[in-house]
């Protein structure tokens, strides 16, 4: 049967799709439908309304690379440590790794610290002034350069003890030298036998005294044992005295014996005639301190001996770093001459270079009766 619109179904239609909700009823959802399943909304475009553009996600650009960064870098490269990160872009830390620490790999970090322009300053400590920071830091510890033994300053005898533990004994010995040689007991002493012969020698000025190398040959026989002469250098004034005299001037003559111990044959010099042996040591004196020169005439060492060969003996050490002990002494009684003119060349040199003198500390001291 075929359907026909009634006249009056035809005349409303207009009217019917010019109220407000059926306008709104095109903009609805439409409604898919497929077999089997259920219906499902979908969004009609709105050709009306405006589209409005996202804008992109911002993308956040790296922080620039901090100057200070490649400084600590190169820092920890130099100092052979790793840098430590810094809430303060003004300072400079570093971590360093101590020798000192038990476990391996440990860290120690370094703090800000301190005053001044930079430099290594008293408490041993490194301090930086960063650039464009505020004031300086301790940055590193500074290990301190090892500081040179001498007869004054940092390095004086009253510290050779702590500069190097193979010092040690220079503060711990109890057979020290030298000493003021008093309270000995006399007794009848085997005399030195002295075969000394003129001989060749090189002078060095080693920087702290006068030394003079001898060429082999010459020796001493005491105590049933031969010891070779070495050389012998010079201090001033004298390190021993004898009754508390001090003397002008000294000269050491160090042998050794194959065993390689050590004997050594103190001589004192007092002012009077010129001593030959000295003018031809003064004679040969180096340009350079540490090159040695060598003398290109010999020189006679007996006329370095005083003509009365009684001594005074006792054991003690060697009176420079590192002090060792078990040392034979043998104290010359009678002095020899040096002339003023001679002793003001020294003085030039080095106008104290002698050890104080040391305990006795209850050792037994012979002398000739």
């Amino acid at each position: 049967m075929r359907f026909q619109a009634r006249p009056w179904v035809a005349a409303l239609l207009p009217l019917v799709l010019a109220l407000p909700w059926a306008s709104h009823a095109l903009d609805a959802p439409a409604i898919r439908t497929s077999p089997g399943k259920p219906a499902q909304l979908t969004e009609r475009p709105d050709a009306t309304k405006e589209v409005k553009s996202v804008p992109p996600r911002e993308v956040k650009a790296a922080p620039a690379a901090d100057p200070l960064d490649r400084v600590r870098q190169r820092l920890a490269e130099k100092l052979g440590a790793a840098p430590a990160a810094s809430t303060d872009p003004s300072v400079v830390h570093v971590v360093a790794r101590s020798s000192a620490s038990p476990a391996a790999g440990a860290t120690r970090a370094m703090v800000p610290s301190g005053t001044g322009h930079g430099g290594v300053s008293d408490n041993g400590t490194i301090t930086l002034r960063p650039r464009g920071g505020q004031g300086p830091v301790r940055a590193v510890p500074h290990r301190a350069p090892v500081v040179a033994w001498s007869y004054e300053g940092a390095g004086a005898p009253d510290r050779w003890g702590q500069l190097r533990p193979e010092y040690a004994r220079c503060s711990t010995g109890k057979r020290q030298s030298p000493i003021d040689i008093r309270d000995g007991i006399a007794v009848q002493l085997d005399p030195v036998q002295f075969d000394y012969k003129p001989s060749g020698f090189g002078v060095i000025d080693t920087g702290r005294t006068v030394q003079v190398n001898v060429e082999k040959g010459n020796f001493i026989h005491v105590a049933g044992r031969r010891y070779d002469l070495v050389r012998f250098d010079f201090q001033r004034p004298s390190e021993e005295r004898i009754n508390g005299r001090q003397f002008d001037m000294g000269v050491h003559l160090v042998h050794k014996d194959a065993e390689g111990r050590t004997a050594v044959v103190a001589v004192l010099l007092e002012r009077g005639a010129e001593q030959p042996v000295v003018q031809s040591v003064w004679n040969n004196l180096p340009l350079e301190k540490g090159e040695e020169f060598a003398a290109q005439t010999g020189v006679d060492l007996t006329t370095l001996l005083p003509s009365d060969r009684r001594y005074f003996t006792y054991m003690g050490s060697m009176t420079t770093p590192p002090c060792q002990e078990g040392v034979l002494w043998m104290v010359m009684k009678q002095p020899i001459s040096v002339s003023s003119e001679q002793l003001a060349v020294f003085s030039r040199l080095y106008p104290m270079n002698a050890r104080p003198i040391q305990a006795a500390s209850g050792r037994l001291i012979k002398g000739p009766n």
